[in-house]
């Protein structure tokens, strides 16, 4: 059993769930990533705002470290809740400000934390 270090990504008690995903091989990933799904493939890959192949919009939040260096691997993401927008990893493009509402439509409340 591993060590819980806390890294406050949890910011409220608005009810969490998660499901298991694919994060796409080519990838090494932090807890807190900011996801969108590759339609194509249904893999999940750090979304980025210039993306065209569906990825460009987040979809949810990765809830573990993953290493998809060499291999898809299978992880769990939140697909709502509410995070501190310190603790997550925001793609090329993206701002707080252009994730927040498109996460908030799917049940996902990001706030700032002092």
């Amino acid at each position: 059993m591993s060590e819980y270090i806390p890294d406050n990504l949890i910011a409220g008690d608005f009810p969490i769930k998660a499901k298991s995903i694919i994060v796409a091989s080519g990838q090494v990933l932090t807890r807190g990533a900011v996801l969108g799904v590759v339609t194509a493939s249904g893999k999940a890959v750090l979304s980025e705002s210039a993306a065209t192949d569906g990825s460009q919009d987040a979809k949810m939040i990765l809830a573990e470290d993953v290493d998809a260096s060499a291999v898809d691997v299978v992880a769990t993401a939140y697909i709502t809740g509410e995070f501190a927008e310190e603790a997550l990893t925001i793609g090329t493009g993206h701002t707080v400000d252009s994730i927040r509402n498109p996460l908030h439509l799917r049940g996902i409340i990001i706030r700032k934390t002092v």
